[in-house]
């Protein structure tokens, strides 16, 4: 994984430039996207997380993550985190091909359910909508956009 941590960081931070709303501001320089990802590294390397990545003729497009270090009494969950695809690689359905391959190996890991968030309107609500997510509610105002907007997060569940 460490070896594609420069791609990682390139998805990431092109995300954030697009606007996204996955945990960062502006800017957000690509140093600090490299950081974050080998912050995932070390978690991975725990067994602490899963981490997928999507290739496109060669360069790195996706990812999304799976936290498997919850507490004690939650053994049987997983959080899916951080589903990021390049901006010039979407609308090839990257996202739900990482998203089915998250559902898997999740279930290889013993998870029968999993949770996530993400924000309310957003493309990839409709994409979790269409997966089988079920939707819990929505938070107003839970975070903010790069720019400093506020947005509203959608919470999901899925058993697998």
């Amino acid at each position: 994984m460490r070896a594609h941590l420069d791609g990682l960081a390139a998805v990431l931070a092109d995300c954030v430039a697009g606007g996204a709303s996955v945990s960062y501001l502006a800017p957000f320089p690509q140093e600090q996207a490299r950081s974050a990802f080998e912050r995932v590294a070390d978690e991975v390397e725990q067994h602490r997380r899963l981490l997928l990545a999507a290739f496109a003729e060669g360069r790195l497009v996706g990812t999304v993550q799976v936290n498997l270090a919850l507490p004690p009494n939650q053994p049987h969950r997983g959080e899916i985190a951080k589903l990021l695809v390049h901006r010039s690689a979407r609308r090839r359905g990257i996202a739900q091909l990482l998203m089915e391959r998250a559902e898997s190996e999740a279930r290889t890991a013993s998870k029968t359910l999993l949770v996530l968030d993400t924000v309310t309107g957003e493309d990839a609500e409709r994409l979790y909508t269409r997966l089988g997510w079920t939707r819990v509610g929505t938070i107003p105002g839970y975070a903010l956009y790069p720019d400093g907007r506020p947005c509203s997060t959608t919470i999901f569940w899925k058993t697998i």
